[in-house]
C-alpha cells in the first residue's frame, strides 16, 4: 500500500477518532506500530482487524495477496511488542503469530465474514498469517485519546455505537439460517465489553458522581437501573448467539440497540456536564 496514502489514513484515523472515509469506510480498522526490524524505528501502518474476544484482537498479513509478507509482519516477528491504536483507546499489545489448527480456524472465520481474504490466498503460494495482539493492561488508567473526562465517555460511547452498528448490518446481510463463526464471536466480544464498561462505571464512575455532586443521585441511581436491564438484554443476545438461533440474535440486537442508544443519550446528557465541570474543592 503506498506510503503517502498511508499516510492519509493515519491522518484522518487520528482526527476523527477512528472513523475514516474512502475504501475503509465503516470497517473495522486500527493503527499498528512496530520497530523496524532492522532499524528499531516506529513505523506506523493501518491495519483490519477481527475482533476476538476479551483480550485480543486479530490482524492478518494478507499484503493484498502478494507473494511476499507485508513490512510490519516482518518488524513485529523480530520486535513483538506494538502499540496499538483503536481511535479511542492507545495501549501497548504483544503480537504472537497463530500457527497450525489455531490459525486455519481462525483464518476460516476471517473468510466466512469476509470471502475477500480468500481471494487474497488465492493469489499467492505463501500461507497468509494470522496475528493476535494481545493487549497489555497499563498500571494506570487506559490511555484515553480525549482531552477531558466528558470527551472521553462521548468517544467510548460512540466505539459502541459503530461496533453495535456493524453487527447489525452484518447479520442483515448473512444467511438466514445460520450465523458465521466470526459473526457470533463478534457478538460475545461486544457483550463482554459492554459487560466490563458499564461494571467499571458502577465501581467507579457512578460513585465518585453521586459523591460530588449531590444533586445527581436520582440520574446516577436511573443509570445504575438501566445497566441493570441492559445486563438483562445482554445475556438474552449471549444465549441466542451460542444457541446459534439467527433470528432471535437479530430480534435480541434489535431489542439491545434501542435500550442502549437511549441509556448511552441520557448518560451523556446527565454525566457529561458533571464530569467536564470545574473541580470546587
Amino acid at each position: 500500500m503506498p506510503t503517502d496514502f498511508n499516510h492519509q489514513i493515519i491522518d484522518e484515523f487520528r482526527a476523527h477518532h477512528g472513523r475514516v472515509g474512502g475504501p475503509f469506510e465503516g470497517a473495522r480498522l486500527l493503527l499498528l506500530t512496530t520497530k523496524g526490524a532492522r532499524t528499531g524505528r516506529p513505523h506506523t501502518t493501518p491495519v483490519g482487524y477481527l475482533p476476538d474476544g476479551a483480550d485480543r484482537v486479530l490482524v492478518i498479513a494478507s499484503a493484498g495477496g502478494a507473494d511476499h509478507h507485508p513490512a510490519w509482519y516482518h518488524n513485529l516477528r523480530a520486535h513483538p511488542q506494538v502499540t496499538v491504536e483503536t481511535g479511542v483507546f492507545t495501549y501497548e499489545a504483544q503480537a504472537v503469530v497463530l500457527t497450525g489448527e489455531e490459525r486455519d480456524q481462525a483464518f476460516a472465520r476471517a473468510v466466512e465474514a469476509d470471502p475477500g481474504w480468500a481471494a487474497y490466498q488465492e493469489k499467492t503460494r505463501r500461507v497468509i498469517p494470522m496475528v493476535a495482539l494481545y493487549e497489555q493492561a497499563p498500571e494506570g488508567p487506559p490511555n484515553i485519546n480525549a482531552g477531558s473526562m466528558g470527551e472521553a465517555l462521548k468517544l467510548i460511547h460512540d466505539a459502541f455505537r459503530r461496533e453495535l452498528a456493524l453487527i447489525r448490518e452484518e447479520m442483515s446481510n448473512g444467511s438466514a439460517s445460520a450465523l458465521g463463526a466470526q459473526l457470533r464471536v463478534n457478538c460475545l466480544t461486544f457483550c463482554h465489553g459492554l459487560h466490563n464498561h458499564h461494571t467499571h462505571e458502577d465501581l467507579g464512575m457512578l460513585p465518585f458522581l453521586a459523591d460530588r455532586h449531590p444533586q445527581a443521585a436520582s440520574a446516577v441511581a436511573r443509570l445504575g437501573e438501566e445497566h441493570e436491564k441492559i445486563a438483562v438484554l445482554i445475556e438474552d443476545l449471549r444465549h441466542a448467539v451460542t444457541s446459534e438461533d439467527p433470528a432471535t440474535a437479530r430480534t435480541e440486537v434489535e431489542r439491545l440497540t434501542v435500550a442502549l442508544e437511549a441509556h448511552l443519550t441520557y448518560e451523556e446528557e446527565q454525566l457529561i456536564p458533571l464530569l467536564d465541570a470545574p473541580f470546587a474543592p
